[in-house]
């Protein structure tokens, strides 16, 4: 049996999160046992559901990354762990954790695999150096991106591997089921469309362009009304936005859902107003369920939201331009034929293809080192 510890800045309800949950439901048991370990103490939603699947969960029990308790929380449970394989999805614990298992004797080092989920220029100075000046400690890298990748300094570039990782294709389907039920809980009336938003309260979510795109098409007398949710630390900010809009109800906020597939199955477009972005689960979610995306041509998005085909691709930054993309999307002849080939598209996004691809590297590094 292959143990694996998985490595992460806290389990609340990001993309790179999720991927854990959607690579534990397809992961192979007979061969692989899977824990995780994560630092913030506040970032637990997703704790019940990795249990129940088995993965075996360890809260290291700080507040934020530069309490330095963790780092000796860590090592004491790498070395009670004898774990085959060591794969972080977070710059600043991978850094930590590079430097704990190379201290390990030949004999009982752990391979360690790492996933970039985000371009580095958009991690604080502090966290690229760290993860930059122990990068060469890696035994196997993933990005989810081209774009994600193509950030990486060139001298590793070559050698990480480009996965976008997938979602459960069935369970995301199955949430279409109650579609006409969301709505009605939303209060979409008939004539009226849908325009969901899942990300978290981070400045490069851009929520204030967001907000301001929906302004315009309101506005405009465009008949359509936004859901969106999330949390973080911006939440008094935009929830100030918000009322300053005078949007109302119109535009409604509502924090953390555990139910956001189905609110992305209730949607007519998906929406993202970033400024920065790896490939968000959420994207492949709206397009497994046909749901267009209407987003700037940020990050990993131009791999897999295709201009005019499944989506819209708009210019980034420009609140004005979100608005016209979702005005377009919303179209009636418009719409049914991006709702055609985001359904076309969403059928590559198993996660069963990548969840194999990344127990084959675990197998072959495990192997190696023995």
């Amino acid at each position: 049996m292959t143990r694996v510890l998985w490595l992460i800045k806290g389990l609340g309800p990001g993309g790179a999160e999720r991927l854990l949950v959607e690579h534990a439901r397809a992961a192979d048991r007979s061969e692989f046992r899977y824990e995780v370990a994560y630092l913030l103490e506040a970032k637990q939603h997703l704790v019940p559901e990795l249990e129940a699947l088995g993965v075996r969960t360890h809260g290291l029990g700080v507040r934020n990354e530069l309490d330095p308790r963790w780092t000796a929380r860590l090592a004491s449970l790498l070395r009670r762990g004898a774990f085959d394989v060591v794969h972080a999805h977070a710059p600043v614990p991978a850094s930590v954790a590079r430097l704990e298992v190379r201290g390990f004797p030949r004999a009982r080092r752990p391979a360690f695999v790492y996933t970039e989920h985000n371009r580095w220029p958009s991690y604080r100075f502090e966290t690229r150096a760290a993860n930059q000046a122990t990068f060469g400690l890696n035994d196997k890298v993933f990005a989810v991106s081209d774009d994600v990748r193509d950030s990486i300094p060139t001298r590793w570039r070559a050698d990480v591997e480009v996965l976008v990782h997938g979602v459960d294709v069935d369970a995301v389907r199955d949430t279409r089921a109650q579609r006409d039920e969301t709505r009605r809980e939303l209060g979409v009336q008939p004539g009226e469309s849908l325009a969901v938003t899942v990300a978290n309260l981070r400045a490069d979510k851009n929520y204030p362009g967001l907000i301001e795109a929906a302004r315009l098409l309101v506005e405009r007398d465009v008949p359509i009304r936004f859901a969106t949710c999330g949390q973080g630390q911006l939440e008094q900010e935009v929830a100030a936005a918000h009322r300053r809009s005078g949007l109302g109800d119109r535009f409604a906020l509502l924090g953390y859902r555990d139910d956001a597939t189905r609110l992305i199955a209730a949607a007519d477009v998906f929406v993202l107003a970033s400024h920065h972005e790896g490939l968000p689960v959420t994207v492949m979610e709206a397009l497994t369920l046909g749901v267009p995306v209407v987003a700037p041509a940020v990050g990993g998005l131009p791999q897999v939201v295709h201009d005019g085909d499944n989506g819209l691709l708009v210019r980034p930054g420009s609140a004005t331009a979100l608005a016209d993309g979702i005005a377009r999307a919303i179209a009636p002849e418009e719409h049914a034929r991006l709702v055609g080939g985001a359904q076309q598209t969403g059928d590559r996004f198993s996660s069963a293809h990548a969840t194999a691809r990344v127990e084959s590297a675990y197998r072959e590094l495990a192997h190696h080192l023995r």
